[in-house]
């Protein structure tokens, strides 16, 4: 919805939709549980992007930390937009929501809950959904820089990258490019592996019994228009591709992303 909204600038979208991101984010707020003492609010109990972490056990896993976080300030500008005043119980969450956790390697960890992150084959051979906190979603006071780029560069390096699915690659790209490193967000996208491969009618291919899928393809359009239009803020032209002369970056149409 926000997105529609950023490209249309049409109000009465505001109108028509504000009862629907009330309700949705009133949900949101309403699933987060207040940790009374370390004074946070934490997730619990949801399904993570991380499919190999189990509801029943997890525990603040970044994604979904950076998803209340990023959406939750969106639904607040909505109301303002809508002419209302803040949820104020939104902005306690807004403040207190719990930053992402991370290990002794300072390495940030699929969940607080799964410290067995980088020892579990099981854990890496999944969704790197953990650096999705920062690439689909913006930079906030849940993430650090440092942490994240790190992070970053142990997952290129070690992750089982042929048990991925097709919406990892450009995932990782969009890390990269929020952290400056356009070389890898490159690399990423054309990383070779069976999953990240585009057929010539344009689905990408995952195995016999997934010959499209469209996260994947999601996942590509919206990497590449990260990686040429920037986001919020971001006042460095193709942000994504390297300046070292070998690109020759052409595009029109596309709206910085949040």
């Amino acid at each position: 919805a926000e997105l529609v909204y950023r490209a249309t600038g049409d109000m009465s979208f505001i109108k028509e939709y504000a009862k629907l991101v009330d309700e949705t984010a009133e949900f949101m707020y309403s699933f987060a549980n207040y940790d009374k003492k370390n004074k946070r609010y934490i997730l619990k109990g949801n399904i993570p992007a991380q499919e190999s972490l189990k509801a029943a056990t997890n525990v603040n896993s970044p994604f979904e930390l950076s998803q209340w976080l990023t959406t939750m300030k969106m639904a607040q500008e909505w109301r303002e937009r809508n002419g209302e005043k803040r949820n104020k119980k939104w902005d306690d969450l807004i403040e207190k929501l719990s930053v992402l956790a991370y290990n002794s390697d300072s390495l940030y960890l699929a969940a607080e809950s799964a410290t067995d992150t980088y020892t579990n084959l099981k854990a890496t051979s999944d969704h790197p959904a953990l650096l999705g906190a920062l690439g689909f979603f913006p930079e906030s006071r849940l993430i650090n820089k440092r942490i994240m780029n790190k992070t970053l560069d142990w997952i290129i390096a070690n992750w089982n990258w042929p048990t991925s699915w097709g919406w990892d690659f450009p995932m990782t790209a969009m890390t990269a490019t929020r952290l400056n490193q356009p070389e890898k967000a490159v690399d990423a996208l054309l990383l070779n592996m069976q999953k990240n491969t585009y057929l010539n009618n344009g689905h990408n291919y995952q195995d016999q019994r997934l010959r499209l899928y469209l996260p994947g393809n999601g996942g590509l359009l919206s990497a590449v228009a990260l990686m040429c239009a920037g986001w919020d803020g971001c006042e460095e032209k193709n942000p994504g591709f390297p300046k070292d002369g070998n690109w020759d970056v052409r595009w029109e149409g596309l709206q910085p992303m949040p």
